[in-house]
């Protein structure tokens, strides 16, 4: 399937019959595993669900994990000099944010996403340890975290916890 290198942003709200087939909107993306991309599909992330009205925190916590999530698969899963397309699905439910990613990179090592490290921070800037605090973050700040490998295709789901009200008006 070819998909243009642009990132697509179709975002649909839904009609009152809509929502009550369908009970929530659902934001669609696709762009390239580069990471002008990723800050560009942030962005579009935010500016589609604004009408959701969120507050400062809950937007944080969204382009937070959604952040470490895009850059983790432009880093690792297309390591090197691979590069394809990233898929991500947001779904408004009664319990919050539920995301879907899937990219056509490497699987994650063991078949898991990984725990994430813990860092002693009474520390210098300079002496923080490299790595690790992006899946701790994600961990933290995520519920039912889930991960399948379907054929060549990773797909990590998990929920954000966003103010509840918002998504069932």
């Amino acid at each position: 399937m070819h998909r243009d290198r642009q990132i697509s942003v179709p975002v649909r709200r839904e009609t009152e019959t809509d929502q009550t087939r369908h009970n929530h909107a659902e934001l669609r993306l696709f762009f390239q595993s580069e990471p002008l991309a990723v800050r560009r599909a942030l962005e579009s992330i935010l500016n589609g669900l604004g009408h959701l009205n969120m507050s400062q925190d809950d937007c944080g916590t969204v382009e937070l994990v959604l952040a470490e999530v895009m850059n983790n698969i432009v880093e690792h899963a297309y390591a090197g000099d691979r590069s394809g397309v990233i898929e991500l699905h947001i779904s408004g439910t009664d319990r919050g944010l539920f995301c879907t990613v899937i990219d056509d990179g490497l699987p994650m090592p063991d078949g898991n996403p990984p725990m994430g490290k813990e860092h002693d921070l009474n520390c210098t800037r300079e002496e923080l340890p490299e790595g690790g605090f992006g899946w701790a973050l994600i961990r933290e700040l995520a519920q039912e975290l889930g991960y399948e490998r379907d054929g060549d295709r990773n797909r990590l789901t998990f929920l954000l916890n966003v103010d509840r009200a918002i998504l069932t008006s």
